[in-house]
């Protein structure tokens, strides 16, 4: 019975872990951030100076680092870890399963005298051995071809993580085949890196521009998730093993009256919340925004911008802290896209810029964007990636857990388009048509109407909540990855696409350069009919509006509506020209990963697809059955006792409660004919398909069974913990 579950208040929570205090706890973050990293401030006091500079030269500019060099950052690296508590080092890696992974070695080694000493050669910190054939690589390594290789990745900082009663070093890392194929998410994000850099470095020396000498993608993931009490979510295995409840009937309130998005946080939230910003700064993450999200129960916490390869490590860590540090408040943090059926589920926006190593954001428009040809240039671009190349965009977030809410009204639809403002779009309108200026771009200040306020500065753009892909002032807004996945899959697919572009708009820009034009009339030339090609990819208004979908398909957007229709189309010639263009991705990797991606699909619907059954028979139905066998007994008795509209009631019960438990049980036995079919499957997209069109529509339908007997069932007597209670704790 849950109703007994008491809830516990962040002061008796400390009392009953032994005082526990927040990490970091007396410390401004000033202090805090950065402390448990092997930051390039650490490495400035404790590197020789000609080491420490090549290691910088390596991080800003992609050069190698020698043996020699790396014996001695690997000793530096050691002594740091171990002077505060370190006692083992992992290469921290992102395999294809969308997580991290890791495998602990102490740094003790024998000697000859038969003691030990703590050891950290520079060829244990470049490479480590994990086994590759249990990793999904998507027929690359099978189980009689283990081996496989982790590299250090020097462009992300190594950090310290509490593990038991000691600590570990941390070392980003890639992870490779034996054969030298590409078995993470990490690998192709570097290669996308490189790739749209070159491409965006070539745009600024057509301009004349020689001083920067690198591009950097930056991205700033803002992170939704759930909280709920642990005890109740000990009770719904359910959530345990798939972060989803795949049965559970609507609560009385859910979000209709809008009065929990940014609401006051209530204290034991807020506490989790403190101490997750403590360790995150400590690792030198920097997390700036939290709040409550739309949805009871429901938070959102948002860092800073970062570089892209950094900002993917760093929302790795945070999915981690979220988890460890809710199970230390007696809490649950819930990553799945939709854990709840009814309120709004969490997704992960993801907002994208490229700046250069001189801190310019090559995406900022400034004060005259029509006169700032080399913003157009990037501006043109990225409506050519979303247009011509967004069926990459569409893989990169594509999941069965996203499937719940992409399309909803919560989330954006999966017709990939660009918002870019009224006032965005009349520039390109009258850069297209060759006029100077646009007057509507300043819109100056608005007046609150109250003497003691000044007026407000109005931004250029308003927001665009219900669009996929909106330009936000000087970043562009991806609004379409799910709150669990990596972001490295999307930013893999932003990256390529933009790279893509670039070179196709510089292919023509230098045409009309050769062709005797300065760079300046060559834009004028050559973009307005970029712009007049992809502006149909543009759309300002309400993507939720169901006539949106058929103007969509007038214009000729994609409407890729769940994962399995968009990576069927994975190897299509011009997706894979996409990632073989610049080398993101071989043609061996691709074509792996969309097996592994039709793979995982088909395994995590397969798990629900048991709980279904499992619960359904081992747990709704016995209570189901027990109910009407009251119910059918009151009826008798009251019908002996002569009350005949007390027993008419009664009779309606045990009739509905008869009709739900004869579909349910029929159902299930339904689903496990059409589940053993599945597993019979071998082929990945035929199963893919069958899960979709056949199994998901047989699971839903039968919920509605069990929410329907949820709703007749003596409150006590359910056995699983109800919307109420989970979201309202």
């Amino acid at each position: 019975m849950t109703k007994s579950i008491p809830r516990v208040s962040v002061k008796a929570f400390i009392a009953q872990t032994n005082g526990h205090i927040p990490e970091g706890e007396g410390l401004p973050p000033t202090e805090l951030f950065g402390k448990d990293i092997f930051s390039l401030n650490v490495m400035r006091q404790r590197l020789p100076k000609t080491v420490y500079e090549r290691l910088v030269s390596t991080i800003e500019n992609d050069s190698p680092i020698s043996p020699a060099d790396a014996d001695v950052i690997a000793s530096a690296m050691k002594d740091w870890a171990i002077e505060r508590g370190a006692t083992h080092f992992t290469h921290w890696f992102q395999p294809l399963t969308g997580l991290t992974a890791e495998k602990h070695d102490a740094f003790l080694t024998p000697t000859p005298q038969g003691d030990i000493i703590n050891e950290f050669s520079g060829k244990l910190l470049i490479k480590g051995e994990p086994d590759a054939s249990s990793f999904p690589s998507g027929g690359i390594r099978s189980t009689f071809e283990a081996r496989g290789y982790t590299a250090w990745d020097p462009t992300s900082p190594a950090f310290l993580l509490n593990s038991g009663t000691g600590r570990t070093l941390y070392v980003p890392s890639i992870f490779l085949s034996h054969t030298g194929e590409a078995l993470d998410a990490k690998t192709p994000l570097l290669r996308s890196q490189e790739a749209v850099s070159r491409q965006a470095l070539r745009v600024l020396r057509f301009f004349g521009d020689e001083r920067p000498q690198r591009v950097r993608a930056m991205v700033g993931p803002e992170q939704e998730y759930f909280l709920v009490d642990r005890r109740l979510y000990s009770l719904r295995p359910d959530l345990i093993m798939s972060g989803r409840t795949v049965f559970g009937a609507p609560a009385a309130k859910g979000q209709e009256l809008e009065d929990h998005y940014f609401g006051a946080i209530r204290p034991r939230s807020l506490a989790f919340m403190a101490e997750v910003e403590n360790r995150l700064w400590a690792l030198g993450i920097p997390a700036r925004t939290r709040h409550n999200e739309v949805a009871p129960a429901q938070f959102e916490l948002a860092p800073l911008y970062e570089q892209v390869n950094l900002g993917v490590d760093h929302n790795m860590l945070v999915l981690k802290i979220l988890r460890d540090t809710a199970a230390e408040f007696g809490l649950a943090c819930l990553l799945h896209e939709k854990p709840f059926a009814g309120v709004n589920g969490s997704g992960k926006h993801n907002n994208w810029s490229l700046c250069d190593d001189l801190g310019n954001n090559l995406v900022e428009p400034g004060p005259e964007p029509w006169a700032n040809t080399r913003f157009m240039v990037f501006l043109a671009a990225v409506l050519r990636a979303v247009h011509i190349y967004g069926i990459p965009l569409r893989i990169g977030v594509t999941g069965a857990g996203n499937d719940h809410r992409l399309g909803a009204n919560e989330a954006p639809p999966a017709i990939l388009s660009v918002f870019l403002g009224d006032q965005l779009t009349d520039v390109i309108s009258a850069f297209v048509k060759g006029s100077d200026s646009v007057e509507s771009w300043r819109t100056g200040a608005m007046a609150p109407g109250i003497s003691a306020l000044a007026p407000l500065a109005r931004d250029i753009t308003d927001r665009n909540r219900t669009s996929p892909f909106a330009f936000t002032g000087n970043k562009f807004e991806f609004r379409a990855v799910g709150s669990s996945q990596s972001i490295a899959p999307a930013n893999i697919a932003l990256n390529s696409s933009v790279a893509c572009a670039l070179d196709d708009i510089c292919a023509e820009l230098e045409k009309a350069r050769d062709g005797g034009l300065d760079p300046e009339k060559a834009a004028h030339q050559v973009l307005p009919k970029f712009f007049e090609k992809h502006l149909p990819v543009v759309f300002n208004d309400n993507n939720y509006d169901p006539a949106w979908e058929i103007e969509a398909e007038r214009r000729g957007l994609w409407n890729l509506k769940d994962s399995v229709e968009a990576i069927a189309h994975y190897t299509d010639p011009e997706v894979k020209d996409v990632f073989l263009r610049f080398g993101v991705l071989t043609e061996r990797e691709l074509t792996a990963r969309q097996d592994i991606l039709l793979e995982n699909y088909v395994k995590v619907c397969m798990v629900e697809c048991k709980l279904v059954r499992q619960l359904g028979r081992s747990s709704i139905l016995p209570v189901a059955m027990d109910s009407l066998k009251k119910a059918s007994d009151l009826v008798t008795s009251l019908k002996n006792s002569g009350i005949s509209g007390a027993s008419d009631a009664a009779s309606a019960l045990a009739t509905e409660l008869a009709v739900l438990s004869g579909n349910l049980h029929r159902d299930l036995g339904v689903l496990d004919a059409k589940a053993d079919e599945v597993d019979n499957l071998h082929e990945p997209l035929a199963a893919a398909k069958t899960v979709r069109d056949v199994l998901l529509p047989l699971m839903l339908q039968i919920r509605g069974h069990v929410d329907a007997i949820e709703l007749l069932v003596d409150d006590n007597r359910w056995p699983l913990p109800k919307y109420w209670e989970l979201l309202w704790q």
